[in-house]
């Protein structure tokens, strides 16, 4: 088990999460916190970068979830960049690849 380490970076474009270790039940309300602490910005587009993602469960796609409403709230968008296969073909069955923007790296 990896601990959740997140690291916010300001681009021209948005924020950028870099989302690193296990996203799941215990850590997926510190993923949910750094998104309400954003500032966002109509327009903006926030990237979740999950290329150290080492573990996702059904919690932590609901936080990923989480973090797109608080986008949608400030009438941002979102994006999941460097998405783990394993977790790409799960988000696919999901039917999630119509809900979130996949981009190849952050």
């Amino acid at each position: 088990m990896s601990p959740l380490n997140i690291v916010t970076q300001n681009t021209s474009t948005g924020p950028v999460l870099q989302i690193v270790g296990d996203l799941d039940y215990f850590t997926a309300p510190e993923l949910r916190e750094s998104a309400s602490e954003l500032t966002l910005r109509t327009g903006q587009l926030l990237v979740m970068d999950l290329a150290g993602l080492e573990f996702c469960d059904s919690s932590g796609i609901n936080a990923l979830l989480g973090v797109r409403s608080v986008a949608r709230a400030h009438s941002a968008d979102t994006a999941l960049a460097a998405v783990p296969a394993n977790l790409l073909r799960i988000l696919r069955i999901a039917g999630l690849d119509h809900v979130f923007t996949f981009l190849p790296h952050a």
